[in-house]
């Protein structure tokens, strides 16, 4: 094979050896990233990273939800994540409420606030444990603050809307959703909370 004059092979190994060497130390630092890449891209597009996405019916395979993406189905966590100029900000904040009154009284322990807010308003859930007999306290005690309350098998749902604001409450037992719309009313929302939240119980 021809040589390539001025070209000294000691100098080739010596570099090529110390490209690989940094390459390989590039690697090394990336590797532990890769999972939570993954977990971030799978996530932002709606898709499972390792295993199926609970279906539409509810979250009860794997339990109550423990943070905002469980409490949507595919669609509807699509359909907020890609409305244009949506934030989601989790927190666990008291519940955003028309009945303050009720919250004093029942003292809601959030687990979880999911608040969204994009160019046609918010929309903030709060997934919260009340006492067991908060069903009844809520249905007597709104009834006459202008929500319409009614039983769904062992739930009891009332719904109030004033101007651009629907808020809608939801109690089982001792567990306690509330969505509170302003402006801004995803379609099918509510009953996808709903379902995630208690499915087949």
């Amino acid at each position: 094979m021809a040589r390539v004059g001025g070209r000294n092979s000691a100098l080739a190994w010596t570099v090529g050896l110390a490209c690989a060497v940094v390459v390989g130390g590039l690697v090394w630092i990336a590797a532990p990233l890769v999972p939570g890449l993954v977990g971030f891209v799978g996530g932002q597009l709606g898709g499972p990273t390792s295993g199926p996405v609970a279906d539409d019916a509810g979250a009860e395979a794997a339990g109550t939800p423990t943070e905002c993406r469980e409490l949507y189905d595919t669609s509807v966590w699509r359909s907020l994540m890609w409305s244009d100029d949506s934030i989601l900000t989790p927190s666990t904040d008291a519940p955003a409420t028309m009945a303050p009154a009720l919250v004093d009284a029942l003292a809601p322990a959030v687990r979880l606030t999911c608040g969204w807010t994009g160019p046609e308003g918010s929309v903030s859930t709060t997934l919260a444990d009340v006492p067991a007999d908060a069903g009844a306290i809520a249905r007597t005690a709104l009834s006459v603050q202008g929500y319409t309350c009614d039983e769904r098998e062992r739930r009891t749902r009332c719904v109030r809307e004033d101007g651009d604001d629907r808020e809608t409450i939801d109690i089982v037992g001792g567990l306690w959703v509330s969505t509170l719309e302003s402006g801004w009313r995803p379609p099918g929302y509510v009953d996808v909370v709903a379902d995630r939240v208690w499915g087949a119980r």
